[in-house]
């Protein structure tokens, strides 16, 4: 009893020995996010009246977010203290709960017209895209492990899928390092071109919006994307993103028996509600709650700047998230496992990119975005 009470006690010195280092990561996010804001506010300012002034009013927060968290990830690697600093990025809390509070600024009506169209999306794009994911992989000899990350992260959400995934197949903490770099190497120059190429291509606000969700494989990235196309695209992206989420208890479980039954016979565990629902993304209530909350608190004579002040706080939220994507990218995974699953994940991401476009314009392209 001795011993365990000695153990325990080393643990607890461990976790409180952690604390500051905590504490200096969170404040590390909050203060590179102040520093998003303050460019933001003056950027624009700064070149009125040069060559340089429709650059500086066009660039939004996720652009100066990212780039900030970049360059705090360099700088704290050469300086050894970014491992050390890394628990208090919390990159999944800033998600969850930027996405939670933008349910607030959705009217129930967008949430429920978009929801038919977004599941038959959603269907139609997580089948064709983990399909063809899951059989290229096995074309180029992929682990099975690895080869169920790639195409649940790809077809789905990214490292939340990847990390349901991981748990449904029991795989290794590298495989899962490896999956999230990659998500995360091909996410950010997708938040960029997207919206670009909907601008190109003439794209209305849901088709957009839809494309985005559907392709961009995580959340925070959706929603920086989706800022830089518009409000009503941001609207309809979440939505699509969302109603992807919902879909990973599903893979998770479907993951979870065939790996059960064909791949690893022994062993089998039966799986029951709770870990349905323990792998459900629960944040996605949160999302609807909010929704469901702002829209009843309009329609019942609400003030308006309460939302404005959610709104406000959202976007706190999604910039931290953004500045901690930054710090925590690393090019270490992608170096590792080799260039085979590049090739699949790529190929995977055109895949995407075109099944996505043309799924969206079939159900969205005569839909309207409520006001």
């Amino acid at each position: 009893m001795a011993g365990r009470r000695n153990g325990e006690t080393a643990v607890d010195d461990a976790v409180r020995a952690s604390w500051p280092w905590v504490v200096g990561g969170v404040a590390m996010v909050v203060f590179l996010g102040a520093l998003t804001r303050f460019l933001e506010a003056n950027v624009p300012g700064w070149f009125e009246g040069t060559g340089l002034a429709k650059l500086g009013e066009s660039i939004e927060f996720p652009v100066y977010a990212i780039a900030l968290g970049l360059i705090g990830n360099v700088v704290l690697t050469k300086l050894n203290l970014r491992e050390k600093l890394s628990a208090g990025f919390r990159t999944e809390f800033f998600i969850k709960t930027g996405v939670v509070l933008l349910g607030a600024s959705i009217n129930l009506k967008v949430l429920v017209t978009a929801a038919g169209p977004a599941i038959l999306q959603a269907l139609a794009l997580i089948t064709v895209v983990f399909g063809f994911t899951w059989w290229f992989s096995g074309v180029l000899g992929i682990d099975e492990k690895l080869r169920a990350l790639l195409a649940s992260a790809v077809s789905i959400c990214g490292v939340s899928a990847a990390i349901a995934a991981a748990g449904a197949v029991q795989a290794r903490k590298e495989q899962i390092a490896y999956a999230a770099s990659l998500v995360i190497a091909f996410a950010l120059p997708s938040i960029f071109l997207l919206p670009w190429l909907a601008s190109k291509f003439g794209l209305p606000d849901a088709v957009a919006g839809a494309w985005i969700g559907g392709n961009i494989d995580t959340t925070a990235a959706v929603a920086a994307s989706g800022a830089i196309a518009g409000e009503q695209a941001l609207q309809i992206a979440t939505i699509v993103k969302t109603t992807q989420n919902a879909l990973i208890g599903i893979v998770a479980i479907a993951l979870t028996l065939y790996f059960t039954v064909k791949v690893e016979r022994t062993g089998a565990k039966k799986v029951g509600v709770a870990e349905v629902w323990d792998r459900f993304p629960k944040f996605v209530l949160g999302f609807i709650a909010a929704s469901v909350v702002g829209t009843l608190y309009l329609q019942f004579g609400g003030d308006k700047a309460t939302i404005g002040t959610v709104n406000d706080l959202r976007t706190w939220f999604l910039i931290f998230a953004f500045v901690a994507i930054g710090l925590e990218f690393s090019l270490r995974g992608l170096r590792e496992a080799g260039w085979r699953p590049v090739i699949v994940f790529g190929s995977a991401t055109v895949v995407n990119l075109v099944a996505g476009l043309g799924l969206a314009w079939l159900l969205f392209r005569n839909f309207t975005v409520a006001g």
